[in-house]
């Protein structure tokens, strides 16, 4: 089946015409239907204000707002304007009506654009205050890992006669579990650059089994922890979601890599998939110490505090969890993350299903 590209049908001039068009049209409807009861030549006008605010609100810039302004005052006199079905500008009052009414279409729009730039910035400076925490929780934990590998060689080459063979390959081992853990930190942070970068995120997408993409995660999981078990438990219907299945599956071994690394004394893993009206619910739930209550609120967004952070416990799950935030909003769907009546902690991922799949 050919992969489904998540872009727009229409270029941006024209989704932004026919928003304006739309708008105008709906605004003249409705004039019409005022005319039938004769308020058409009083309302008209502050009708065609508001679809020139909307205009502004819901396109991008100011020229749309101006062509809605002109196109307001152009209508209005044609329809709503004795004599009706012709332009006239000679008209008693003319000049005042319409000069205000594309005064106050023109500012109206203006107020409204500047309102979405200040949003839009506010949003640009959230961003920026995000990857400034993912650069220093970077920064953390790319020195760490590093520096316990170069001590680890190191000791081995100084020492190759006189340390003995059992310790030579506990300090190698150690070598290569740090760089294990640096190949999936690399791995996260190439994710987050693909679809964190600036502009609108490009995804090409195709219908996945849910099941299969989950089967997937946990056979490479227990490659890397074949001492933690992981059960599997799934619907007996197909449930099919549009989706990336190389970067899911990503984001469910974040996940349950997390609950290893992060959960204390974790003894089972469970990965389910259920159906939620129409949407896919994953869920990754384990049995150890759950979250800390007061890092819940801002699980997703890179940081962890220092001061929860041991000596040895260098492995920041921000990281990990902001790059599984990523990619499932770009999918469309949702992440959670709660602590468990029973005891450990329960990640949840809501994911639209494909068209044809929903009741």
């Amino acid at each position: 089946m050919a992969p489904i590209e998540k872009d727009s049908t229409y270029s941006k001039a024209e989704r932004n015409a026919i928003i304006m068009l739309l708008l105008h049209l709906c605004a003249l409807l409705l004039c019409m239907n005022f005319d039938r009861y004769g308020y058409a030549d009083d309302t008209a006008p502050v009708v065609f204000v508001l679809a020139v605010f909307l205009t502004g609100f819901f396109t991008d810039g100011y020229l749309w707002s101006l062509l809605g302004s002109m196109l307001s005052v152009f209508v209005v006199n044609y329809f709503f304007t004795p004599p009706y079905s012709q332009l006239s500008f000679s008209g008693p009052g003319y000049p005042v009506t319409f000069v205000t009414l594309f005064v106050v279409g023109i500012l109206t729009s203006t107020m409204t654009v500047r309102a979405r730039d200040r949003q839009r910035l506010q949003a640009e400076n959230e961003k920026e205050r995000t990857r400034g925490n993912l650069l220093r929780a970077v920064g953390h934990d790319l020195r760490t890992p590093l520096t316990a590998i170069s001590g680890a060689i190191n000791t081995v080459l100084e020492q190759q006669e006189t340390l003995p063979a059992e310790k030579q390959r506990e300090l190698l081992k150690n070598a290569e579990e740090e760089s294990r853990w640096l190949i999936h930190m690399v791995e996260n942070l190439l994710t987050i650059t693909r679809l964190g970068g600036e502009g609108e995120t490009r995804l090409t997408t195709q219908p996945e089994a849910v099941e299969e993409v989950m089967a997937g995660a946990a056979a490479k999981f227990r490659r890397r922890y074949p001492q933690v078990p992981v059960r599997l438990s799934a619907p007996e219907e197909l449930l099919m979601a549009p989706m990336d299945a190389t970067l899911m599956e990503q984001v469910l071994l974040n996940l349950l890599e997390n609950a290893v690394v992060h959960g204390g004394r974790v003894q089972n893993i469970t990965l389910t998939a259920r159906r939620r009206q129409n949407k896919a619910v994953l869920r990754v739930e384990d049995d150890g110490e759950g979250i800390a209550p007061h890092l819940l609120e801002n699980l997703f967004d890179g940081m962890r505090t220092r001061a929860e952070q041991s000596g040895s416990d260098h492995r920041n799950m921000g990281i990990g969890l902001t790059v599984c935030r990523t990619i499932v909003q770009a999918h469309g769907g949702t992440i959670t993350a709660r602590n468990r009546r029973e005891g450990g902690a329960c990640f949840e991922i809501t994911l639209p299903l494909k068209e044809e799949e929903t009741p």
